[in-house]
């Protein structure tokens, strides 16, 4: 990943310095005005401070902003928190001194700090760049490129087609985090936590960056989209072969839409529901990856986590994971998932319906298995400016598992949390949380598992 870190700063630098004036009349004429290069937020952007909660996809809003040349802007996200968290696992096998099942000791304490750097570059008139970075996070201590994408809201050519087009056409492609669902808009990512009122997002966390490119259509509130990708986080220009461990000898790609209705009824009032279906046929190789797709981390530290493997205690990275659950299904995916969003004045109501069908790449894992998952919160936003909130959040999961046979098992999450805006750059938070694991079998370290405590979290975000 260090190559891709090295290859992508590169591309940005070549892409912000290297577009000849000429290329488009626009900035020839802006060339004359002042800078060809100058310090900015770009349009077609979401801020990353407060102005950011709430935004999904981008809109047409700033088709008719007038064009004022090339920028560039720099944007960050940090994270500092302090966890009182206990977990137990009764009744599990082997779960006592330094056996398999015995859990991590946890204590309270403070989070190293995570950090998120942006660079965001209007390239051109409704052309931007976005490049993301996690500085320090739980899975890499070293800089590590998440990714980025080229995203494009009008074309580069003239005519009266072209203006058309783009009052309805955005065109999106990089190695990016794809658009699958609602819920990856207001997850924590890393040190940016700024955008999501509790701590976590989803415990079935679909998200992932991949190779990918996105069409969307959207008038008047009414949008869809369709996008291709490779379905896994790194690239792979190789052949598969196919193993017992790996029973699909393809990389095939994924597919992926979302369509869905946002809609400001009044000025009191915003209601959205949206519709999203990721497929993907059968992937061997490295495998699918939108259920383990996160590169950072939870943030419920060491939370339920094995202590020991193989008689050595696990090194902290391979604990990044920490509450969340990852179904398995990297060899073949079907998955649906529906969110819901309405503002009312103070009121926010956010939900998610997912239903998920796979297997993984393993042929021991030979029959497609079946996970749902809903998750509904509710907030007050409250204040001036409405920079103080109180939440409350109901997450489950009941999900089909290959224990050597298939097993129904049950994962649950009850969080209440409240915030503070002290400025739109800074947030405080907290959240008491109490998670259960139930039908688990006893060999499982997850059996009759159980974390509960409070978090608190101290964010900058620019």
């Amino acid at each position: 990943m260090k190559t891709t870190c090295t290859a992508l700063t590169m591309l940005t630098a070549i892409a912000i310095a290297a577009i000849p004036v000429a290329t488009f009349a626009q900035e020839e004429k802006d060339a004359e005005k002042g800078p060809i290069i100058q310090y900015g937020e770009p349009d077609f952007f979401r801020p990353y401070d407060k102005r950011g909660l709430h935004v999904f996809e981008t809109t047409k809003a700033d088709l008719d902003k007038p064009y004022s040349g090339r920028k560039i802007s720099l944007g960050a996200g940090f994270t500092q928190q302090f966890q009182s968290l206990k977990n137990e696992n009764p009744g599990a096998e082997n779960n006592g001194g330094t056996d398999a099942n015995a859990l991590f000791p946890l204590a309270p304490g403070f989070m190293t700090a995570q950090a998120n750097l942006y660079i965001d570059a209007q390239l051109a008139k409704g052309i931007r760049l976005h490049l993301a970075n996690y500085m320090s996070s739980r899975h890499h201590n070293e800089f590590w490129v998440k990714g980025g994408y080229l995203q494009i809201d009008r074309f580069p050519f003239e005519g009266k087609f072209w203006d058309d087009l783009a009052e309805l056409v955005t065109v999106k492609a990089g190695h990016m985090e794809i658009n699958y669902g609602d819920a990856h808009f207001r997850r924590p990512d890393g040190g940016h936590t700024l955008y999501s009122p509790f701590m976590e997002g989803n415990i079935m966390d679909a998200f992932a960056t991949e190779i990918a490119g996105e069409v969307y259509v959207q008038k008047n509130g009414i949008f869809g989209m369709l996008g291709v990708s490779n379905g896994m986080i790194r690239g792979a220009a190789q052949e598969i072969e196919e193993t017992t461990g790996n029973q699909f000898g393809t990389a095939n790609p994924s597919v992926y839409l979302k369509a869905g209705i946002d809609r400001q009824v009044n000025d009191d009032i915003r209601l959205r529901l949206t519709g999203s279906l990721y497929h993907n046929s059968g992937t061997g190789g490295s495998g699918l990856t939108l259920y383990a797709g996160d590169r950072t981390g939870s943030n419920y530290q060491n939370v339920m986590e094995q202590y020991y493997a193989n008689g050595t205690a696990k090194a902290a990275t391979a604990m990044y994971s920490s509450g969340r659950f990852n179904p398995g299904y990297n060899g073949k995916l079907d998955a649906v998932m529906i969110n819901g969003f309405a503002k009312m004045q103070g009121l926010e109501f956010f939900g998610t319906y997912e239903y998920a069908s796979g297997r993984g790449k393993a042929t021991a894992d030979a029959e497609n298995r079946v996970t749902t998952q809903y998750a509904l919160e509710g907030l007050y936003r409250f204040g001036s400016y409405e920079n103080l909130y109180i939440g409350l959040r109901y997450n489950a999961v009941n999900s089909e598992l290959l224990f050597g046979d298939i097993t129904d098992v049950k994962i649950d999450r009850f969080a209440a949390g409240a915030g503070w805006f002290i400025t739109k750059n800074i947030l405080m938070k907290g959240e008491y949380v109490i998670q259960k694991y139930n039908d688990f079998p006893t060999t499982d370290y997850r059996h009759n598992g159980k974390f509960n405590g409070a978090v608190l979290e101290a964010i900058i975000a620019f």
